[in-house]
């Protein structure tokens, strides 16, 4: 019997995933609990569990989304798959004979891919105008603002390409036509047999240098094409460590001849530009970035903290914290503690608007940015003001491996009352943070330099750093968000009160 494996709700405000990737191939005999296959949501990468043992047959293609509750694949109840004998397939090259056609033909169109996606661009075509194709043979990859997926034919038939690459089309355009055949060609079948048994140097899938989505944005962001990379991923795939590996190939630029004195350009100094189209995903990102700016009344206040005397105190007892919890005593566990200690004092900073209601909270539910190779992710630290300094340490590290290694959850990611961003750790001296919706206040914490400054009527130096507090000023007053950075100037400058409470 077969079971059909659906896309599982994961999130109060998750509506769809996307197959990160395939873990075992369709016609693989899996086990019952056994990992299958990863799914990515727009906050987290989670792993899909056989839920009976049996063979696996795929149904939706590796970079494809899907909304929750389609399903992705089945899995039928024992049986053995068998292979046809290539001696009886093989033909000679005298028994070749063209594909035979139905008349029919079948038109392939933009798949609804999301409930907020309206519009694809096609990214890459596998297959070439009048190539046959499979049925289920993934022939382009397409690129939607969220992710990009695989296409698959939707019948066995000779391909003709309507949209070329780089047309971007609505959810229903019509992106290509398959001419309807009852068989493939002779001399088709008997090369994919014969490559079952030896591979050729010629004879390359339509895998073979193309990246996957992974790879193909590190390629973009390196400006290095897939064409000088060499994939040693399954049947050629550019894979994300053959792209992380890549270097940008040194090549000299032409300079066009020009009548008269040629102008003087400095010695190997290069003048190559190019020009490329902005992806979805990048697009959706600037969207969202101007609406967050759009649609809150966003404003920035600064102060600055002299951090010698959370210096002086961490270097006298990090030993022996760390000897007796096991975790390092860095500067988030101070930052966290004085963070909850204000929220508290200035609730309109840890509450948010919903509709005509501001919902506060008696609670910290602290998010902490943490730079990851997907990009920047923000899991949360629940209840903050309830741990010990050692109990904050140990979160912060447990969550910022799992961003790093990509096994965040949903409910890890869902929540937060408050973010802190530290910039300073890439440098960073002073910035506007953006807030995290539907938070109304962000915290960002920069680097510690040594500068000059007056104390007690003297010129000394000092460790300072800048603190930046970006805040939603429809619910946080001016008054509100000065005093909540100068609570926490007060308590990093004597971090006895953190102990004491005061």
């Amino acid at each position: 019997m077969a079971q059909q494996v659906k896309v599982p709700t994961v999130g109060e405000s998750i509506t769809e995933v996307t197959i990160a990737n395939w873990l075992k191939n369709d016609g693989d005999v899996v086990k019952m609990d056994e990992v299958i296959a990863e799914l990515e949501s727009d906050k987290a990468t989670f792993e899909l569990p056989a839920p009976q043992a049996g063979i696996l047959k795929i149904t939706k293609a590796k970079g494809e989304v899907v909304p929750i509750g389609e399903v992705i694949c089945e899995i039928t109840d024992g049986g053995k798959t068998t292979n046809a004998s290539p001696s009886t397939e093989a033909k000679s090259p005298a028994a070749t004979q063209p594909a035979k056609t139905t008349g029919g033909v079948r038109e392939m169109k933009v798949p609804t891919v999301g409930e907020s996606i309206t519009e694809v661009t096609i990214s890459t075509w596998l297959k070439k105008e009048g190539d046959f194709v499979k049925l289920d043979e993934i022939i382009a990859e397409v690129e939607s603002d969220k992710a990009t997926f695989e296409l698959p034919a939707e019948a066995n038939g000779i391909l003709h390409i309507i949209a070329n690459e780089k047309t971007t089309l609505p959810i229903g355009g019509l992106i290509c036509k398959i001419e309807v055949t009852e068989n493939a060609p002779v001399s088709a079948s008997a090369t994919s047999v014969s490559s079952a048994s030896t591979v050729s140097s010629d004879d390359k899938n339509y895998a073979s240098g193309y990246p996957s989505p992974a790879a193909a944005k590190i390629l973009e962001e390196k400006g290095i094409p897939a064409s000088q990379v060499v994939g040693t991923g399954v049947g050629g795939r550019i894979t994300k460590e053959d792209a992380e590996k890549a270097k940008v190939a040194t090549t000299k630029s032409e300079t066009p001849k020009t009548p008269g004195n040629p102008p003087v350009i400095a010695a190997g100094g290069g003048r190559n530009k190019r020009s490329e189209k902005m992806t979805s995903l990048r697009k959706t990102i600037a969207r969202r970035l101007v609406a967050v700016k759009n649609e809150t009344a966003m404003l920035t206040t600064f102060n600055e903290v002299d951090m010698k005397p959370v210096m002086d105190l961490r270097s006298k007892y990090k030993e022996k914290f760390k000897e007796k919890y096991g975790v390092g005593l860095g500067f988030m566990s101070f930052f966290t503690k004085a963070v909850c200690v204000a929220l508290k004092e200035f609730p309109a900073v840890n509450a948010q608007i919903n509709g005509d209601e501001v919902i506060y909270h008696d609670y910290c539910d602290v998010s902490i940015a943490v730079s990851t190779p997907r990009g920047l992710v923000v899991p949360v630290i629940r209840n903050a003001e309830s741990l010990s300094f050692d109990q904050i340490e140990a979160e912060v590290v447990r969550l910022a491996t799992k961003g790093r290694d990509g096994k965040l959850s949903i409910d890890e990611m869902q929540g937060g009352t408050f973010s802190i961003t530290n910039g300073g750790v890439f440098g960073s001296m002073l910035s506007t943070p953006i807030i995290n919706p539907p938070q109304s206040a962000i915290l960002g914490m920069h680097n510690i330099v040594e500068r000059p400054v007056v104390k007690d009527g003297q010129v000394v130096v000092r460790p300072i750093m800048y603190l930046a507090l970006s805040y939603d000023h429809r619910i946080v007053d001016g008054r509100e968000s000065v005093s909540f950075l100068v609570r926490l100037k007060e308590l990093l400058e004597d971090p006895g009160r953190l102990v004491l409470g005061v």
